[in-house]
């Protein structure tokens, strides 16, 4: 009896009150609560004798930034493992996929960072900066990227956060791993089941350790709002709506293209593609997840707009492991924002740096919610930008992740129209 009612009790158990409210209902809570309180220590006009107290308010959001700095390296390490061990790629079609996936991901960066080299958003608002924010000028240079590329040691670029040296290791890693698995399996051996364990256990554990500090995103909401309101007023978040509408008209546009896609590259009308769709998309922008929307996403691609099994299945289950299209957008965005933000520039050589960090760092990225925020570190890092400021992008967040988790999905529909050609299948193939 004592083991049978130890083994059913974590199943009746309720979960805590707080757990049942939906993370975007506690940050717009947070964002009310904050707001108020700022509104109450001085609203741009603060009592000194309360210094102390609204610097500390922002400690939650450092402490939030901080362990994200500490995971972006382990979760995009053991991603990328975990999707070359455990995806079934095919030959020929994986390399059309691969090419489909990388063009898509590279057309949304430069996108984005056209946007905002246009719309210049970070200069709509002004933000006090510290007199210790710098950027390294950096120089175009090909080879440099080259031999930075290749780490001294195997473990610096976990030290570093250097993404760039960090996506060799894992690709080579990962690379040899499954090919190891491939020729096991054609001998009848399971010799790799033990590693691909390890490593499926390690990132779970990674992206259980995430979860929890995207918990606390609401605490380090409310504490950043706190302070910026009571410090500054509501003038910084005049640049923060501008940020907004340019991500939304970026998203916009990569849609467009790949709406033109779809047009001149399959049979598939693009009316009846958002049509289709548009189950896969409301759930992709609910639940903030493409992993959560997957099924939804095979099914219609199927059911309403009429491809293959196959083709569905390439882009709806294999390509979105490696597909972020709307993430790597934001990350590249994000980056010129703030430097922007802060009076500095960004050259044309620091912006190849942006695109090149952004395309891997989507990579470990997908399929994992909320995890922009944690590649994100690693694209800033990358040119020298302060990882900081990277706060006051969390307060809206959680609304520009449903936007671009929705055009993820669209990019695996896109890719999976493109692989089922120009001519749709007969009945009989059907």
């Amino acid at each position: 009896m004592i083991q049978k009612e130890s083994t059913t009790s974590p199943k009746t158990k309720a979960s805590p009150w707080w757990q049942r409210i939906p993370l975007t209902l506690q940050i717009l809570i947070a964002l009310v609560a904050a707001v108020s309180v700022g509104i109450a220590l001085g609203a741009g006009n603060p009592n000194p004798s309360n210094a102390t107290l609204i610097n500390n308010l922002a400690i939650p959001a450092e402490l939030v930034l901080k362990a994200l700095r500490a995971l972006a390296t382990p979760l995009i390490l053991v991603a990328v493992l975990h999707t070359l061990m455990t995806t079934n790629i095919p030959g020929t079609a994986g390399r059309r996929l691969a090419v489909l996936l990388l063009t898509n991901t590279t057309v949304a960066i430069l996108v984005g960072l056209l946007v905002a080299n246009v719309l210049r958003p970070g200069t709509w608002g002004n933000v006090a900066t510290s007199t210790t924010t710098e950027i390294t000028t950096q120089s175009v240079d090909p080879w440099g990227i080259v031999k930075d590329a290749v780490p001294e040691a195997v473990l610096k670029p976990l030290v570093d956060n250097n993404v760039i040296q960090l996506i060799v290791i894992a690709l080579s890693f990962g690379i040899v791993l499954r090919a190891l698995k491939s020729e096991q399996i054609a001998q009848g051996k399971k010799g790799y089941q033990p590693i691909e364990d390890v490593i499926g256990i390690l990132f779970e554990a990674v992206v259980r350790v995430l979860n929890w500090v995207i918990a606390l995103v609401p605490l380090a909401v409310f504490g950043i709002v706190a302070k910026t309101v009571a410090m500054q007023g509501f003038a910084p978040f005049k640049s923060l709506g501008a940020f907004i509408v340019s991500v939304l008209l970026a998203l916009l546009l990569q849609a467009c293209y790949y709406l033109t896609r779809v047009k001149f590259g399959s049979w598939v009308h693009p009316l009846k593609f958002l049509v289709g769709g548009s189950d896969a998309f409301l759930t992709a922008f609910s639940t903030s997840s493409s992993a959560a929307a997957m099924p939804v996403t095979f099914e219609v691609l199927q059911t309403k707009v009429g491809l293959r099994e196959s083709s569905a299945a390439l882009g709806a289950l294999v390509g979105a492991n490696f597909n972020n299209d709307g993430t790597a957008l934001y990350e590249a965005m994000s980056a010129l924002y703030i430097s922007q933000l802060i009076g500095q520039h960004l050259s044309l050589g620091q912006q190849l740096i942006v695109i090149l960090t952004s395309i891997f760092a989507s990579v470990g990225a997908a399929n994992i919610p909320n995890a922009g925020l944690v590649t994100m570190t690693l694209v800033f890092t990358s040119v020298g930008l302060p990882t900081q400021y990277i706060a006051l992008l969390v307060t809206v967040d959680w609304f520009l992740d449903r936007c671009r988790t929705a055009i993820n999905v669209m990019g695996d529909m896109t890719v999976s129209a493109l692989l089922d050609g120009k001519k749709p299948h007969s009945v009989d193939e059907a």
